[in-house]
């Protein structure tokens, strides 16, 4: 194991280490800014984002985006460990945001360094540890678009077994009403809001989107949240419901809420935001076909990531497996971590 690859692991076990829920990444922020220092990068910080571009860059080249968040969602009460003490335990490295997404994201920082000061290369590199990637925020990678140099395609490191996700589903949620009349239960109402809820209900389950596509499937609409009344001697006069839609690529998000909007059987029906679309990259493109080269392989990815508010081609790669990602007693494979560094390095050096 080089000492790049063992200082990246032990990088992970202090970000694992330092509690850096959504918005409040301060002190990984200060970690990852030392780690890159104290391998000669000129760091820049925007609010908790720790960004650096390679020595040598060239406006006139194109630019390779490398991206991985170091914020974490909290742990779950089914957790046996100190979710916030690194161990490791044959082979397995134990902690919150081991797995998701800090082993992808120390893997492309070693990386990153690995590739800083060498001259002559074909592509810009910039790297981007951002914040706020489990909540979506808006101080998250989303901000740092206008502050980095123009990105021509981009690697966001997420557990995907360092197999390349050529696709990624966008996500629309809406928030829908279905209307009845407000009664006391002791009278009978032909206008209950929970019963007319039925058939909405009967119409989400069972409606299928025209539109298929080779790497995402279908789109994928699930109601997961219904609330109605307060009190069990009154009918409430409605029900509201929360509707998660997974989108593919032969969508638009707005697409999709025009869509519903005209056709489904709610009284009312809003999307909370239009911003997380779906993104995919050519089968054809040099890192796609730098991957497959070396042995991985491709798929379409039904979890949503920072790739949802870039707008240039990018793909989803990773160490690590997306199903331990927010589980209890979450870890990451040492090994995993020396494969995936070794191989983004691979990658990059058949196009760099």
């Amino acid at each position: 194991m080089s000492s790049l690859t063992t200082d990246a692991i032990e990088l992970l076990k202090q970000l694992i280490q330092t509690p850096s829920f959504s918005s409040e990444e301060d002190q990984t922020a200060r970690h990852i800014s030392n780690w890159l220092e104290a391998h000669g990068v000129e760091v820049k910080q925007t609010d908790y984002n720790v960004w650096a571009i390679n020595k040598y860059f060239d406006k006139s080249k194109p630019t390779i985006l490398l991206n991985s968040h170091h914020d974490t969602v909290k742990p779950n009460k089914a957790y046996t460990r100190d979710p916030f003490t690194a161990t490791i335990e044959d082979d397995k490295l134990y902690g919150l945001g081991s797995n998701d997404a800090g082993g992808c994201l120390v893997s492309l920082l070693a990386t990153f360094v690995h590739f800083y000061d060498k001259k002559d290369l074909k592509y810009n590199l910039v790297i981007v540890a951002s914040a706020e990637e489990e909540s979506s925020g808006n101080k998250g990678l989303v901000s740092m678009i206008p502050v980095i140099p123009h990105i021509d395609v981009a690697i966001v490191g997420e557990p995907t077994q360092m197999h390349l996700a050529v696709a990624e589903k966008g996500l629309v949620v809406f928030d829908a009403i279905v209307k009845g009349t407000a009664s006391h239960a002791a009278h009978p109402n032909n206008d209950n809001a929970i019963y007319n809820c039925i058939k909405v209900l009967e119409w989400f389950k069972n409606y299928k989107f025209e539109k298929g596509s080779k790497a995402l499937g279908d789109v994928k609409m699930t109601v997961t949240q219904i609330k109605a009344g307060q009190q069990h001697n009154a009918v409430p006069s409605q029900v509201d419901l929360v509707i998660d839609v997974r989108v593919n690529d032969a969508y638009s998000n707005k697409e999709i809420a025009d869509l519903l909007q005209k056709e489904s059987p709610c009284d009312s029906i809003k999307p909370r935001g239009l911003k997380l679309n779906s993104s995919s990259i050519p089968m054809d493109h040099d890192i796609v076909k730098a991957g497959l080269a070396i042995g991985r392989e491709t798929y379409g990815s039904p979890t949503l990531s920072d790739q949802a508010v870039l707008t240039c081609p990018s793909v989803k790669l990773g160490p690590g497996l997306s199903q331990r990602s927010h589980t209890a007693d979450e870890f990451i494979y040492v090994s995993e971590i020396v494969e995936g560094i070794e191989i983004y390095k691979q990658i990059l050096e058949k196009i760099l």
